[in-house]
């Protein structure tokens, strides 16, 4: 992959995004390029900028008296006031409220890694006044901009097993990305968590989110992942909420339709990025050693679909279907107009027919089998 930086698809949503009186709020876990969108963004906004780093005790400094006469010598001649790592500013969200009050023609944009959101930093204060926007490691639509689709074909085993952060696809080794996901993984996915008040069992966090790893695209019992931590039940859940809060993992819960026998009330859990969760499982073995190629398809095909939605801001839900007779489907999407779409996805041959209980209960639903030789389709290529 070349070394140039990548436009994001969220840059055109963001400057859209970005008014007066609102604070646009950017989000994401640690390494996925926020601080580049954000310099990508500023580039193109007219006005006078200024760019505050919220790791930098000056800032913290300048911020400190949360007072309108403060900000107003601070703020005089600025049109664009942007902070990266405003999580690590004080009180924020009740600085950024003020600052949006009374400024009444200054735009407001910063970044934050999980715990702006986590610690309630920028939470109530601006409720009302925030658009809020998630990025994620790249998506295979942005990644194709600099590919031709031979390309891309060639590279979906890399995706499949190393993910597509953007350090991670700028480099030349399968060595160099396998090492490059432990350090991180190490280092800053899961120290969000871990360094959270509260989190006393750290050692028994890490093995959830690992025995999660192994469960992808599998219906979780809350109380077998307890059994195996030795956590309750009740705090499986919450460091569950907590992992998907620091954007490593999110899940699908059952579709609710019309049928009695539909299961609502399971959740699949996935993660936003494979090199992720094959970091915590161990295993880096290449498509022919694997016998997870199954689940690894399922992870990334979902994610996809995810990353593209929320590129566009979109509204659309994401359930899984299945009902107590063992009939299912991977992914229903719900869209604005109330149409459904259903996808089935397989690694190999199989082409399933849709389920008889689905079929006969939501008779206009489209529904596709997506595989190696017609994902670019599905994913918009």
């Amino acid at each position: 992959m070349d070394q140039k930086i990548l436009p994001r698809n969220l840059e055109p949503v963001i400057e859209q995004a970005m008014v007066p009186q609102r604070v646009v709020l950017i989000f994401g876990a640690r390494r996925v390029g926020k601080t580049i969108l954000l310099e990508s963004v500023l580039s193109r906004m007219k006005g006078k900028v200024m760019l505050l780093n919220g790791d930098d005790e000056d800032t913290i400094r300048l911020l400190e008296e949360r007072s309108i006469s403060n900000y107003s010598r601070l703020l005089k001649g600025i049109d664009i006031l942007a902070i990266d790592e405003a999580q690590q500013i004080p009180d924020i969200g009740n600085k950024l409220k003020l600052i949006v009050d009374t400024f009444k023609t200054i735009k407001v944009i910063a970044t934050g890694s999980s715990s702006f959101d986590l610690l309630n930093k920028s939470g109530e204060p601006l409720v009302g006044r925030a658009h809020q926007f998630f990025l994620t490691p790249f998506s295979q639509v942005e990644l194709g901009r600099e590919e031709n689709l031979l390309e891309t074909r060639r590279s979906l085993p890399d995706r499949l097993i190393y993910g597509a952060y953007p350090d991670v696809v700028k480099m030349d080794s399968n060595k160099e990305r396998q090492n490059y996901l432990e350090q991180m993984a190490d280092a800053y996915l899961l120290k969000d968590i871990l360094e959270l008040d509260g989190i006393r069992n750290s050692a028994k966090l890490v093995s959830l989110i690992r025995l999660v790893a192994h469960q992808v695209g599998q219906e979780v019992s809350y109380d077998e992942l307890g059994k195996q931590t030795g956590l309750s039940r009740n705090t499986v859940i919450r460091y569950l909420d907590l992992l998907s809060k620091v954007y490593i993992i999110y899940s699908l819960s059952g579709f609710s339709g019309n049928m009695r026998k539909e299961v609502t009330k399971s959740r699949k859990w996935y993660f936003y990025d494979n090199g992720i969760r094959n970091v915590l499982t161990g295993n880096f073995k290449p498509e022919a050693l694997r016998s997870d190629m199954g689940a690894l398809w399922e992870n990334y095909m979902i994610s996809e679909r995810i990353k593209n939605s929320l590129n566009q801001n979109g509204l659309e839900k994401f359930n899984f279907w299945r009902t107590y007779d063992q009939q299912e489907i991977d992914l229903i999407e719900t869209h604005t107009d109330g149409s459904l779409r259903a996808y089935e996805f397989k690694w190999g041959k199989k082409s399933p027919r849709i389920p008889k209980g689905f079929a006969t209960s939501y008779p206009g639903a489209s529904f596709q089998v997506v595989n190696p030789g017609n994902y670019h389709d599905f994913l918009n290529l």
